[in-house]
């Protein structure tokens, strides 16, 4: 397969902030793992929006969903009751094995929910003095970019310049159990944690790690909270990367995939008992579980009930493997992976080089932290197109 290389445009582009630096591409259509930019371009999208797209670009039922909701009711405020509202959170709680769904927009929002959340429950239910709840956290995180989460970010870019900083954190070196325990007294209402740190470039923690989490925080007393808005909802192979050691965290923050990739959506999804601190007027959102957002997250849902798209992850993540493994070891010093995503470490190549070769390849990938590039297509991507994005990583590395 031959993709002509990409063509600059002249998209007017002054009024935008400079809080991001995309590749040279302006997109302007999707369909399926593809994307074709002004120019009539086609490019294989092995990003997927960071894993908002993992039922890639406009996929039927979703945009059926959509499309249906759209002739009806698209928000109410949480003033007011939907008839979408209640059986998608129904369906979540259920799909995640717990009791009760808080929807909220961004991933984000859905972090500072679960905060929120872990305080209230400390002070309510735990019975800590007020004022003196603390979450253990991890080295190398990325929960959001407000000013409470970029307060136990240890990325100078996501934080600098933005202090004062929020207190009630303390943070330990990722995957280390001892290093957690340590740092859990009794004012400790939570760890929260990546179960794989997506932005710090696919970062999997050693095995048994989230079992022995698990069991600490059932000894200790404190809420095990998993950050899945980018592991979670198929991308490794299973509902939840949690699954691979067959862990149910206390609290789930979800996102991004929970959207289908057409509209911000995520929850926290919890047990009713912990999930009961937050009474009326004590949180909020005007568009949180609105009754567009909340059709087309009850869409994704039966999507991944269906199993199809989980069977074709599980199916597909060998074959990803092997096309890591047949990168030039002269070219890559590491690289990591779990169901379709995987983060690939460079040697004397920057991240920014690598994607903007693959870019006139094709591939559409994001870098992270200098050397680094993470991949993560679709769970709908065919065989053929993921065989052909490998031949492409491995010749531009050639």
């Amino acid at each position: 397969m031959t993709v002509p290389a990409p063509v600059a445009t002249d998209v007017a582009q002054s009024a935008i902030a400079t809080n991001y630096r995309p590749l040279d591409v302006t997109l302007a259509t999707g369909d399926g793992a593809w994307v074709t930019d002004v120019n009539g371009q086609r490019y294989l999208d092995m990003l997927a929006g960071y894993s908002a797209l993992n039922f890639g670009h406009r996929h039927p039922a979703l945009v059926g969903a959509a499309t249906r909701q759209l002739e009806r009711i698209t928000l109410t405020s949480r003033a007011f009751n939907s008839d979408t509202l209640g059986p998608f959170c129904e369906a979540l709680a259920a799909f995640c094995g717990k009791e009760v769904v808080l929807p909220m927009n961004t991933g984000a929002e859905a972090v500072e929910t679960g905060i929120k959340l872990a305080r209230k429950w400390g002070y309510q239910l735990k019975g800590i003095p007020e004022d003196s709840a603390k979450i253990v956290v991890m080295h190398g995180n990325f929960h959001g970019r407000t000013t409470t989460v970029v307060s136990f970010s240890d990325d100078p870019d996501a934080r600098d310049g933005y202090a004062p900083y929020t207190p009630g954190f303390e943070l330990v070196e990722y995957g280390d159990l001892d290093a957690i325990g340590a740092a859990i007294d009794d004012t400790t209402v939570a760890v929260l944690f990546e179960p794989i740190q997506g932005e710090a470039g696919v970062l999997i923690p050693p095995a048994g790690f989230l079992t022995g989490l698990r069991e600490l925080c059932t000894e200790r007393g404190v809420l095990m909270i998993a950050d899945e808005i980018q592991s979670g909802l198929g991308r490794t192979g299973e509902r939840f990367a949690c699954d691979h050691e067959d862990v149910r965290p206390d609290v789930y923050l979800l996102g991004k995939a929970l959207g289908g990739g057409i509209l911000p959506v995520s929850a926290v999804v919890s047990s009713r008992e912990i999930m009961s601190v937050f009474t009326p007027g004590t949180h909020g959102s005007t568009f949180g579980g609105n009754p567009l957002a909340a059709a087309v997250g009850l869409a994704v849902i039966d999507l991944l009930e269906r199993d199809e798209v989980l069977a074709s992850a599980r199916r597909l993540a060998p074959i990803f493997a092997e096309g890591l493994a047949a990168l030039p070891a002269d070219k890559v010093s590491a690289y990591r992976h779990r169901g379709l995503w995987a983060g690939v470490d460079l040697i004397d190549r920057t991240g920014r080089e690598y994607s903007e070769g693959l870019l006139a390849r094709g591939i559409l990938c994001k870098d992270t932290h200098g050397s680094s590039v993470r991949f993560a297509p679709p769970l709908t991507i065919n065989e053929d197109d993921l065989r052909w994005a490998l031949e492409q990583m491995r010749l531009e590395l050639a």
